[in-house]
Parts: C-alpha cells; sequence; structure tokens
C-alpha cells in the first residue's frame, strides 16, 4: 500500500532526478558548510556516541545489541522532540572527543567540561552535578583529601581523566597510579595495589554494588564536584548548542532529567537512598 509519505518521497525522489539532469554541476555540489542543526534537520537523524561499559550512563545489551542507559534515554527524548531518527556509535569515554572532531557523531553526553577539552569542543549546561568520591579497601577510611595527600597512601586512577585531574591537584604527594581505564584502577583496588580509587559518586555507587567485598566508599570533605555535560564539534553555527542548551534547562524544570537518572540508577541496584547526604543530582 503507498502512503502519502511514499508519494511525498517519489515526487521529491522525481524532482532532484529531473535537477540532476537539467544541472549535474548543482547536484554534485555539497554544502560543506552546513551546520549540525541543520543536517539533523534535513537528514532527520541524530547521531550520539555511547560507551559499552559505561552503566548507568550506556549499557549495551550484548545479546541483543539493545542500548539502554540515562543518557540513552535522555537522547532518544531529544531526537524525538528535533523529529529525528536516534543512531548510535558504539565510542569510548577516551575517544568520544575525537568522534566529535571528526564529525562521527553530532553530540556526546558525559563529558566533564576540562579546560583541555573546552580547546576543542564545546560544551552544553551542566546536565546533572556529580561529586568526586574514594573508593577505599575495607580497612582504610580516610575522612578528607588531606588525610588523602600523604606519601603513604597509593591511589589509582585512569589516567587523562577527571578523577587523574582531581587527584593530581588534591592530593599531589599520594602515591598515584595511572591506568589506562577506570576498570583497570579498580582492579588494582581489588588486588591490593593500591589503597583507594577516585571516582565520580555515581560511577563508584555502581561498581560497589557490583562488588560489594571491595570496601567501601567515602566522600571525602571538602565535597569536590563537578558537572557532566554534552560535548559538541565545534563549529561557527552555535544553533545546536544553543538549542540543546534550552532543551536540558527545560527538562530539568520538568523533572524528566532526574527521573532518567535515577530510574537507570535502580536498573545497575543504586537506588536514591545509595546517594550520600551532601550529593545533590
Amino acid at each position: 500500500m503507498v502512503t502519502r509519505r511514499d508519494v511525498a518521497s517519489i515526487v521529491g525522489l522525481g524532482a532532484i532526478g529531473a535537477a540532476t539532469l537539467a544541472s549535474p554541476a548543482v547536484a554534485q555540489t555539497v554544502d560543506t558548510n552546513e551546520s549540525t542543526f541543520a543536517r539533523i534537520r534535513r537528514t532527520k537523524k541524530m547521531r550520539i556516541g555511547a560507551v559499552g561499559g559505561g552503566a548507568p550512563y550506556y549499557m549495551k545489551d550484548l545479546s541483543t545489541g539493545q542500548w539502554k542507559g540515562f543518557y540513552v534515554d535522555i537522547a532518544k527524548a531529544l531526537a524525538e522532540d528535533m523529529e529525528a531518527e536516534l543512531e548510535i556509535t558504539e565510542t569510548t569515554w577516551g575517544n568520544s572527543v575525537l568522534d566529535l572532531q571528526s564529525n562521527k557523531i553530532d553530540i556526546f553526553f558525559g563529558l566533564n567540561p576540562t579546560p583541555k577539552r573546552a580547546l576543542v569542543v564545546d560544551f552544553s549546561v551542566p546536565v546533572f552535578n556529580n561529586a568526586f568520591g574514594i573508593l577505599c579497601k575495607k580497612d582504610f577510611k580516610p575522612k578528607s583529601w588531606a588525610e588523602l595527600n600523604s606519601p603513604d597512601v597509593k591511589i589509582a586512577v585512569d589516567q587523562g581523566s577527571s578523577h587523574d585531574q582531581v587527584v593530581s591537584r588534591l592530593t599531589p604527594k599520594a602515591q598515584i597510579s595511572r591506568l589506562k581505564t577506570a576498570d583497570d584502577a579498580t582492579a588494582a583496588l581489588q588486588t591490593g595495589r593500591v589503597d583507594a580509587q577516585c571516582l565520580i559518586t555515581m560511577l563508584s555507587l555502581t561498581v560497589l554494588k557490583k562488588n560489594p567485598s571491595l570496601g567501601q566508599f567515602v566522600l571525602p570533605t571538602p565535597i569536590f564536584a563537578t558537572t557532566s555535560n554534552a560535548g559538541f564539534r565545534r563549529e561557527t553555527d552555535k544553533t545546536w548548542r544553543d538549542y540543546v542548551n534550552t532543551w536540558i534547562d527545560f527538562n530539568k524544570g520538568l523533572g524528566f532529567i532526574r527521573n532518567a537518572i535515577i530510574t537507570n540508577m535502580e536498573l545497575v541496584g543504586v537506588t536514591e537512598a545509595d546517594i550520600p547526604p551532601g550529593v545533590s543530582l
């Protein structure tokens, strides 16, 4: 059965074909300056990057290939309001900025807006706040960053991350092991090679729920927090960034973003009650 949309498509293709025959030079011209916002509106496709092992931000079902996670739910809602289909490309936290720069994706949710990153990509307004915490071995219970700032303390981080920057600044006297990934840092804690791992609160709670025998979570004082933002490829036209900023603020006001976060935290066994006092989403 041919629908009105099919007819419109056929007519549109016919018109394009006629234009091609009449003016091949025009047909071959590509607008290399087309903005991200304009391309999404034209193609009706919005491309994001997602991290396969990034629960509760991103979770990929290996048996079905389906994606879950609160940033997936947020991206789906954004795409729907853009009247676009969501396309997900698997990436890593480390490669996400490169994927934005190379135009593989239009947006990446879950970036901390560090000065180094801000040299090459643009950022949205904060999606939510996230405090830095410490996963500690069972017999180690520091209460402050000052206690962690000691040559006797061994701390693991994923190299080049915001965790790395935090411990480098707040605990320069500690023995800092900079490993390739956050999972490698967790393994170092699990095997007793370090006393602690610096990890943002949301990921700390997730890791500890999966492996309660790892130790305990500590929120050192004073509380030091960062924000989780969306990243964009830098371009002259800021319409895409400005639209997403408006969309984020509007949906934060509605409570949609907070609800998406809490709901997906529950998928990894973390409830709102597990979030320590002093941490505000």
